[in-house]
């Protein structure tokens, strides 16, 4: 009986031990992912003039209420992805409900042809992603959205160009479990809204507007 018992405690303290060694290669494992996105591209680099990555008709001329329109569109996101990068589910939340509220107010009556179709299309992307976003109360949920809502809120501003203002489309290639996701931003300094501070600056530029 006691030769069990010693051959029953020396099994036990063998899996304890292999259980706190896996679990050891395990955060030593998740230290060195923290490191590589930390230790990739800054930002501090601009992309090659004349790089294209999300391409998009030229309907710049177009006149009238809409470019403004789109321009608080294009507020509204920047808003929602600075508290995305900060982990505001509950201020990101209410920002998605704000560019719904942008893109619901975006009168495409007077475009005509392909130009109201591509304005349709696009908005409706905003629309369908920036719902997502609003009805989400977890962060995860919520950044799962992000790249559908960047392009499409891109893609629209460089089609009708609403404003002089410099935007930059960035790039994390870690995001969305390594498939890597793209962002749009007022600043050239990355701020990362896939991990906020977690991973602050992982990113790179890839696209400049105006």
């Amino acid at each position: 009986m006691m030769k069990r018992t010693l051959v029953a405690a020396t099994l036990a303290a063998f899996v304890f031990t292999s259980c706190g060694e896996n679990k050891q290669e395990t955060t030593t494992a998740e230290t060195e992912n923290l490191e590589h996105h930390e230790g990739m591209a800054h930002g501090d680099a601009m992309p090659a003039e004349g790089k294209v990555v999300v391409d998009a008709p030229d309907y710049t001329s177009v006149a009238g209420p809409v470019k403004e329109q789109i321009t608080a569109v294009v507020d509204s996101y920047l808003k929602l992805k600075d508290n995305l990068v900060a982990s505001d589910a509950a201020k990101v939340q209410a920002d998605a409900k704000a560019v719904v509220a942008a893109a619901e107010k975006v009168n495409v009556s007077a475009l005509q042809g392909e130009q109201k179709a591509f304005a349709e299309e696009k908005l409706g992307e905003v629309k369908q992603s920036a719902s997502k976003i609003a009805e989400a109360t977890d962060l995860p949920a919520q950044r799962g959205q992000l790249e559908l809502l960047s392009e499409a809120t891109f893609a629209l501003t460089k089609a009708f160009g609403p404003t002089n203002q410099k935007l930059y489309y960035q790039h994390c290639p870690m995001a969305m479990d390594n498939q890597g996701a793209y962002w749009l931003s007022s600043n050239q300094e990355i701020r990362n809204p896939y991990f906020g501070e977690q991973m602050l600056k992982c990113g790179s530029t890839e696209e400049v507007l105006n």
